[in-house]
């Protein structure tokens, strides 16, 4: 059996369907496929059109599978930040076998004990975050495997969502005919590819998922993730007037907001900078039409940020992390400065995903691995038998083939000799 782990992420955002392939082997990370497909099938976290969504889910799957050469069978789904809740539950786990050492069987009946329980009717539990574990009166967040002791506690960090927002992505999904390996809660997956969790434990870290229409305010403290917002407005509302005025679609609208390099409009400088040609209505927005009708709602949503922030900065060290689709807003480079503490803005530096957009399905890797150091499932999210031979008739081509790189030089090199 290969020992390659191939997992796929998905993530149902405004206006796309976002895909990643990702193998881990050795303990590298290595993204095999990207895929976004434009899908008008959710409005403002919400599933409006499901018979679009599913349609637009199975068309990435396909234009994935088709590059690779394997079926996808199973994702890991992201869930928006939905009436987000958490609780803390305390296990005490009893080393009954006679060995008296712990052993990942006991951590892993403690961690099913835990998601055991229910807080209210209408969340769900997503995710299981940190987990500490505590063993003589020390507490730990590394795994104690192999301590003698009789029993020891476990403190289970655990997320939940709203139900009928789960139960809506997830019937997209498995209506696409595909099985659901794992949820996770966009917010903490994100936290996770941004190291925001991490640098949570000496600051209080604001999170800023900027997205078309919602924007989701997530604060992460000492390690946990404490709270959720939805502010309603997400980067298309820094330029509706221009979209409303000249028709223009999403695309190009979030293309227009990347061209913004400056806030100051200069008559000196101003040129157009997009042109487009409608059956009744020819279109030439200038660069200072751009700026004008943009600029103030950009400075806006930044003061209303400060605004809302405002509290938690007061209480000590904070930081913002801007990330979303909306971070490769390049402005906001320049508009660092003016929220009322440090700020900055992420961007992916994963080979094949250096992209805003797919900060989510990044992280949900990395929140999926770490629980699975617990869980040890074997499964992965492609079909194993047409991987093997994918895998199989790689190296067969790499062995005996022509068609690699170092082959042919070799054969151009001994050309050029005789």
């Amino acid at each position: 059996m290969s020992r390659n782990k191939v997992y796929a992420s998905c993530e149902i955002a405004d206006q796309e369907i976002r895909l990643i392939i990702l193998e881990i082997f050795e303990g590298h990370f290595n993204v095999l496929r990207v895929e976004r497909v434009a899908c008008d099938g959710v409005i403002g976290q919400k599933i409006v059109n499901e018979t679009n969504v599913v349609q637009a889910i199975r068309k990435a799957v396909n234009n994935a599978a088709a590059a690779l050469g394997y079926r996808i069978e199973r994702v890991l789904l992201a869930i928006p930040s939905v009436n987000v809740k958490r609780a803390v539950q305390k296990i005490h786990v009893q080393v009954e076998d006679g060995t008296k050492y712990i052993r990942l069987f006991h951590i892993q009946q403690g961690l099913n004990k835990a998601i055991q329980k229910k807080i209210s009717d209408d969340v769900e539990l997503v995710n299981v975050g940190q987990i500490k574990y505590i063993v003589d009166g020390r507490e730990s967040t590394k795994m104690p495997i192999s301590a003698s002791i009789d029993d020891f506690h476990m403190n289970v960090e655990l997320i939940y969502a709203d139900k009928e927002t789960i139960y809506a992505y997830a019937r997209c999904v498995e209506q696409a005919n595909l099985e659901i390996m794992d949820l996770c809660l966009d917010s903490y997956a994100i936290a996770q590819e941004s190291a925001v969790q991490v640098k949570s434990m000496e600051r209080n870290m604001i999170q800023l998922d900027l997205e078309p229409n919602h924007c989701t305010l997530s604060l992460f403290a000492r390690g946990r993730l404490i709270s959720c917002v939805d502010l309603d407005q997400g980067y298309n509302g820094f330029i509706a007037e221009l979209k409303e005025k000249y028709h223009l679609t999403d695309a190009v609208c979030y293309r227009l907001l990347q061209n913004i390099f400056s806030m100051d409009a200069d008559p000196d400088t101003d040129k157009i900078i997009y042109i487009e040609q409608k059956e009744d209505l020819r279109v030439e927005i200038t660069r200072n039409e751009l700026i004008n009708s943009c600029g103030p709602k950009i400075r806006q949503w930044v003061r209303d940020i400060n605004e809302a922030c405002k509290p938690i900065v007061d209480q000590g060290v904070s930081e913002y992390v801007l990330t979303g689709k909306g971070a490769g807003i390049g402005i906001f480079q320049d508009l660092l400065q003016q929220f009322n503490s440090n700020a900055v803005t992420y961007q992916p530096q994963s080979i094949g995903a250096r992209d805003s957009s797919f900060i989510c399905c990044l992280g949900m890797f990395y929140v999926y691995n770490d629980i699975n150091r617990i869980r040890h499932s074997e499964k992965i999210s492609v079909n194993n038998n047409e991987l093997g031979a994918s895998i199989d008739s790689i190296n067969h081509q790499a062995k005996n083939g022509e068609g690699g790189f170092t082959k042919r030089l070799k054969s151009v090199i001994l050309s050029e000799e005789e």
